[in-house]
């Protein structure tokens, strides 16, 4: 397996380098946001550990620029940056992990392993089903190439059933994923936000694409017209 790392502090990318050849690996160290961008260009590695803050080129402009290459290089994302918001923009442009310094070498090799194991499949940073695109970085939905505005929370609950599109999600995973964990009011607003995604996202575009599943929850779908629904779905909330 061959690796690149790039990390600007040199003490720490040769200590990496030298833990991560005894695990049996091959690596190449890049120490420049452009040497870096290079070698992931030229090279064909199984994985990349990417630090944030880099000289000429910053990780988020490396992230972008492999992604929109179409290149699905596994990336692990370390760095001191340790804000939320810090990981959130990493993993939107398209990081697929993110573990902060001072790190745990074994926590490291052991996030590796699982990437590797996941290997290079196509995680592109938007969002599509069918011709609904959602784009968590420039927090834009567009669907058929029209722009579509929502609320934050219409947003979030949106995001969440594209990334569990085809499957039917319960009523309380919306209320514990998009709401709060602890929110106590009434279960009844996931039924009224449905119902205004609809009217955003399917109405305008004679869709039926956000399905309510009895007895199970909200299903997300490649848009159908509206004429022709599921029959194990019911449209109406």
């Amino acid at each position: 397996m061959r690796l690149l790392i790039v990390e600007d502090e040199v003490r720490l990318a040769s200590a990496l380098q030298r833990g991560l050849i005894g695990e049996g690996f091959t690596v190449d160290v890049a120490h420049t946001g452009p040497d870096g961008l290079h070698a992931a260009q030229e090279s064909s590695y199984d994985a990349i550990i990417l630090d944030i803050m880099l000289p000429g080129l910053s990780g988020y402009r490396i992230i972008e620029r492999l992604r929109d290459a179409q290149n699905w290089v596994p990336i692990l994302m370390l760095t001191a940056k340790d804000g939320e918001y810090d990981e959130a923009d990493a993993l939107d442009l398209g990081a697929d992990d993110y573990l902060t310094k001072p790190f745990s070498f074994v926590v490291l090799l052991a996030r590796l392993r699982a990437l590797l194991r996941r290997g290079v499949t196509p995680r592109p940073a938007a969002l599509t089903v069918g011709d609904l695109v959602l784009d968590p970085a420039a927090h834009t939905v567009a669907r058929a190439g029209r722009a579509i505005e929502l609320t934050p929370r219409e947003f979030a609950l949106l995001e969440f059933l594209m990334r569990r599109s085809g499957e039917a999600v319960s009523k309380a995973d919306l209320l514990h994923h998009v709401w709060d964990a602890h929110y106590e009011g009434d279960a009844n607003v996931v039924e009224v936000y449905v119902g205004y995604l609809r009217r955003k996202i399917d109405t305008p575009f004679e869709r039926q694409s956000l399905q309510t599943v009895r007895g199970a929850g909200y299903r997300l779908v490649a848009a159908a017209p509206a004429e022709s629904s599921a029959s194990s779905a019911d449209p109406v909330s």
